[in-house]
Formats: C-alpha cells, sequence, structure tokens
C-alpha cells in the first residue's frame, strides 16, 4: 500500500497535490485544522483510503498527537510507501524587524520549520525501523535565497527548509529515501492575498504582487501541483537534496 501524508491539505497547493495523488490511488492522511469535503468525495470515488487528521501544526501537543496517529495509519506491515509532503505555511508577520510580536514569531517558526523537521523525524524513524521508503517533499520559496523586506521569518525558516533538506538526503543516503524541496513560484492563493493585504511599511514589494494578481500572472495550484507529479513521477531522475523550481522545470518542457 501506499500512502500520503500531506500538511496543509484542505486548500491552496496542498489541496491540489492530494487531489492528483488520489488520482495515482494513493491513500491519503490529510493533515490540516478543517476538512476538505471534495477530497474525501474524491477518494470515494476512486475507492481509496482518506483521512483527516484536524492538527493545528502551531500546537507541540496537537502535533505530536497527529504524529502517533499517523504512524499507527500510515507505518504498518502492508506499506511499501509513504509520501511525505509538507506543505503547511504561513506568512504572517510580514513586517520590519524591530516590530514583531513575539508569539507571532513563534508560530511561524513552529509551523513553517519545527512542524516539518519533527514530522520528517519520526516518519523516517519509523520508515527505517519498518523498511519502507519514503518519498519527502519540503515546500519552499524563491525568498529562501535572497532578503525580502518585510519577510526576514518567511525568507529565513524557508532557507532553513532547504539545508534541512540537503542535511537529510545526507544522512540518509543509501536508505532508499528520495528527498527534495520544490519551489513553487507565486500562486494564485490565499497566502497571495494575505500578502497583498499587507501596507507597503510592512512589505515594499506589495504593489509587485498586486500587479500580478490584476495582470493574470499568477499560476494556479492545480498548475504547480501538476509540475511536481511530473517530477515525482521519475524518482530514478531525482537529485537528492536538490531545491527543484518549477520556472526551471517548466523551461525545460
Amino acid at each position: 500500500m501506499q500512502y500520503a501524508i500531506v500538511t496543509g491539505a484542505s486548500r491552496g497547493l496542498g489541496e491540489a497535490v492530494a487531489h492528483q495523488l488520489i488520482e495515482k490511488n494513493v491513500n491519503i492522511i490529510a493533515v490540516s485544522r478543517s476538512e476538505n469535503e471534495k477530497l474525501k468525495k474524491k477518494a470515494e470515488e476512486r475507492k481509496v483510503d482518506y483521512y483527516h487528521l484536524s492538527c493545528d501544526l502551531s500546537d507541540p501537543a496537537q502535533l505530536e498527537d497527529g504524529l502517533d496517529r499517523i504512524v499507527d495509519i500510515a507505518f504498518h506491515d502492508d506499506t511499501h510507501y509513504v509520501y511525505v509532503v509538507n506543505n503547511a505555511g504561513v506568512i504572517e508577520p510580514i513586517d520590519t524587524i524591530g516590530n514583531f510580536a513575539s508569539a507571532d514569531v513563534q508560530k511561524h517558526v513552529q509551523v513553517n520549520l519545527t512542524a516539518p523537521i519533527l514530522i520528517i523525524n519520526r516518519c523516517i524513524k519509523e520508515a527505517n525501523q519498518k523498511d519502507i521508503n519514503t518519498f519527502v517533499i519540503n515546500i519552499t520559496s524563491g525568498a529562501a535565497e535572497r532578503p525580502v523586506h518585510g519577510w526576514s521569518t518567511y525568507s529565513s525558516t524557508k532557507a532553513a527548509i532547504n539545508r534541512f533538506t540537503e542535511t537529510l538526503a545526507l544522512e540518509q543516503e543509501g536508505n532508499g529515501h528520495k528527498i527534495l524541496a520544490y519551489s513553487p513560484g507565486v500562486m494564485d492563493t490565499d497566502m497571495q492575498g494575505e500578502i497583498r493585504s499587507a501596507s507597503e511599511d510592512e512589505f515594499a514589494d506589495v504593489d509587485k504582487f498586486k500587479q500580478m494578481k490584476e495582470e493574470g500572472k499568477l499560476r494556479s495550484p492545480d498548475e504547480v501541483a501538476a509540475v511536481l507529479m511530473d517530477l515525482i513521477n521519475q524518482p530514478d531522475e531525482i537529485e537528492n537534496g536538490k531545491v527543484y523550481k518549477l520556472y526551471d522545470l517548466v523551461g525545460k518542457k
């Protein structure tokens, strides 16, 4: 059996990835605060198992309980492959350094960095003990590679995810796991709405993002997920630990 653990599966890219994995007849464990009825219905149509774990990744206790449930569902004798898609993320706080609330920064780091690390830590442990191969996909951002005014927390956590991905690949070499980070570019999601609602003082490039929306330059989550599916459908071509950028992959087509 194959399972996919997808965080942030209730909307946006997470929903699109989960939907397209269901099309591949992969059993889904959707980790999010709210359930997506469309995914549940799609899984019923395809006759694959669908589990929704209601979990706020900013709450360490909920995360630990969720991990126990994930292990019970996915890591057993009948399992031969597990996808781990760390998609859930937050952009807030969008502001300049010196204006942060401590709670906002702590929540941001917990969701964007601590939760993915702990999810992978537990899944790799279980996979190695039970001889199950995994495909780890960490959703990252181009902001990981450059400073962005107002995005110091987001850029920093995504940069950390990239280095964590590289280190994981180094340590797991020879264990049969596939490991990558995927940078999806600018998508038409709720997060983009949050970005556009920032003031120019908080985020200097806000007008640029508003213009991209107005000019229809934002890719749909379905399109971005399809490029990712093309990538993971060629596992032998994957360079473990690499950050794959949508713009590079589309440019090769």
